[in-house]
């Protein structure tokens, strides 16, 4: 079990340490992963952006993803969105575009994301449990051409860390448990992070 999200990102950081010296992009995926990737950021002097995907979850038990949307508009949909009707599911994309959108002209309102064209890339989070969001985020970014892809992550089950294996070219992943019912359990903290926290930890530079 981690501390807090920082202890899982400082454990990350120093699997990541062989980066330095390549200017990564780390890309976090808010709202939790947010002060992980500054933490990180800094430990490898990289350049610290989020990438916006939202989960798309079943009618009735929202917390269940049967899919994801990127920030690009592409859908990644998993296996149980076949029971859902398509004008319930298109209404859940559109939702979550809309959301996304919104978050966008709050977290950057300055400046465009940042282009990971031919980048080292980091994608960070701190856990994913089927790899919807995760696996949406790598295969949008994929299409930008970075030059590496690598996915970073404090707890992941085994079957989704050979998901997102097949779509990254690195998974880095501290904990893998057989028995994983949620992402929270394994942090003593899992305080909910605030836009206003992804807001100020974007505005941060790299010390």
């Amino acid at each position: 079990m981690f501390r807090n999200r920082l202890d899982a990102a400082r454990q990350l950081a120093e699997r990541l340490d062989h980066l330095k010296g390549e200017r990564p992009l780390v890309l976090a995926i808010p709202r939790g992963g947010v002060p992980m990737g500054r933490l990180i950021a800094d430990a490898i002097d990289g350049e610290l952006d989020v990438v916006l995907v939202r989960k798309l979850g079943a009618p009735g038990n929202p917390e269940f993803a049967i899919g994801a949307v990127s920030e690009d508009g592409s859908i990644q949909l998993e296996e149980e969105a076949r029971y859902c009707r398509d004008e319930v599911l298109n209404r859940e994309v559109e939702r979550q575009r809309e959301r996304i959108a919104e978050r966008r002209r709050r977290y950057t309102p300055v400046r465009s994301p940042i282009d990971p064209t031919g980048r080292v890339v980091v994608v960070v989070d701190d856990g994913s449990a089927t790899g919807a969001t995760m696996a949406a985020a790598l295969a949008t970014l994929r299409q930008r051409q970075p030059k590496r892809l690598i996915a970073a992550i404090g707890v992941a089950p085994p079957d989704t860390l050979t998901r997102l294996e097949a779509l990254a070219d690195e998974v880095v992943c501290l904990a893998s448990p057989s028995r994983f019912y949620a992402v929270g359990p394994f942090f003593a903290d899992f305080a909910q992070v605030e836009d206003e926290d992804v807001i100020r930890l974007l505005g941060e530079h790299a010390t």
